[in-house]
């Protein structure tokens, strides 16, 4: 009788070494000074000296790809999705104003594949050089059975810092203060459970598709990467009094921006304030979806929100745009008599 092995049950260690091979300089590419060690050990080490913190406090937040995934495996694109899952969290962990330090990834599937693997790490550690954080550890689990042929299923866990007495918390947000939307890169990652009902069941498009009005394919606008907003953020808020922030996630701006108001005060967001891509267009004419419905679901063109003074609105307008952004006005904060608190006007 043949001995029975792990590779008989489904699970190849010798694909994961050699995956291990293949990510180590994109690993590496992404660490800090504050990284202790190398990539190998049972838990990643981090130096805990924030030079110029009286207060430090640690920040945390997880978050997937979605079902962003599934645009990936149909059009057997793997470099990008990394990047999606870095920003889902350091953009959630950036809002209070901290500053992502590390990422820790989680890559699960029924059947290894080291080639396609490392072309999702590779995207995680660009990710993470793009939000200044490193790339610390992971997890790589093969699980044969649980997952279709050539699926898989990615988390991300980051960890960021900022010092207790500049933490953005909303609480000293007036009537009267201003929004100020950053430009969103499509629909970033979320979402895509109706875009694809709408684009491929009910208009039936295919990914190599070209709508008319866009530049490109719709595979390749529905699989750009979600933008992460760290770095001129960060570098916005040494300069400006940010008073909130709020990134335009699921739930889109009816339920995010609330999230970071006090009580007594809404959002009046103005309508068409800001100009919506054409993958948006293209899902709320083809799915005959409500306007609503759009705000509530999609970023429609905002990914991050800041509020400020309105004595502040020209001068961080002017900032943004010398950091290559792209920021619109979007509407003001103002008391709140009703039970919404998110208005929306024309």
């Amino acid at each position: 009788m043949k001995k029975l092995t792990y590779s008989d049950a489904g699970v190849n260690i010798d694909e994961g070494l050699k995956l291990v091979d293949l990510i180590k300089p994109a690993v590496r590419s992404s660490y800090r000074k504050e990284v202790l060690g190398d990539i190998g050990g049972f838990g990643a080490l981090f130096s805990a000296k924030f030079k110029g913190m009286k207060d430090p406090v640690l920040v945390s937040s997880t978050d997937g790809v979605g079902t962003k995934l599934m645009l990936a495996f149909m059009a057997d694109k793997h470099d990008t999705v990394g990047i999606d899952l870095v920003a889902m969290s350091v953009n959630d962990i950036l809002v209070s104003g901290a500053e992502p330090l590390f990422f820790l990834d989680y890559f699960a599937t029924g059947k290894l594949d080291a080639k396609r693997a490392s072309q999702v790490v590779k995207g995680i550690a660009k990710g993470c050089k793009d939000a200044g954080c490193a790339l610390v550890g992971g997890e790589t689990a093969e699980m044969p059975g649980l997952y279709k042929p050539g699926e898989y299923d990615l988390a991300g866990f980051a960890v960021g810092v900022v010092d207790k007495k500049k933490t953005i918390d909303g609480s000293k947000i007036k009537a009267g203060d201003k929004i100020i939307g950053l430009a969103s890169s499509g629909l970033h990652s979320n979402g895509y459970s109706l875009a694809r009902k709408v684009i491929f069941e009910k208009l039936g498009l295919k990914l190599e598709d070209r709508p008319e009005g866009f530049k490109k394919d719709i595979g390749t606008v529905l699989l750009t990467p979600t933008r992460i907003y760290v770095k001129p953020v960060l570098k916005l808020k040494q300069e400006f009094d940010i008073l909130g922030m709020a990134h335009i996630t699921g739930g889109g701006f009816t339920d995010n921006i609330p999230r970071v108001l006090p009580k007594g005060l809404k959002a009046v967001i103005k309508k068409n304030s800001w100009p919506i891509p054409e993958v948006f267009r293209l899902i709320q004419k083809g799915g005959d979806i409500d306007e609503l419905e759009m705000l509530r679901t999609f970023n429609c063109g905002v990914g991050l929100i800041l509020i400020v003074r309105a004595k502040d609105e020209k001068a961080v307008l002017k900032k943004l745009k010398e950091y290559k952004e792209k920021p619109f006005v979007i509407g003001e904060i103002a008391p709140k008599k009703g039970k919404d608190s998110v208005e929306y006007i024309d």
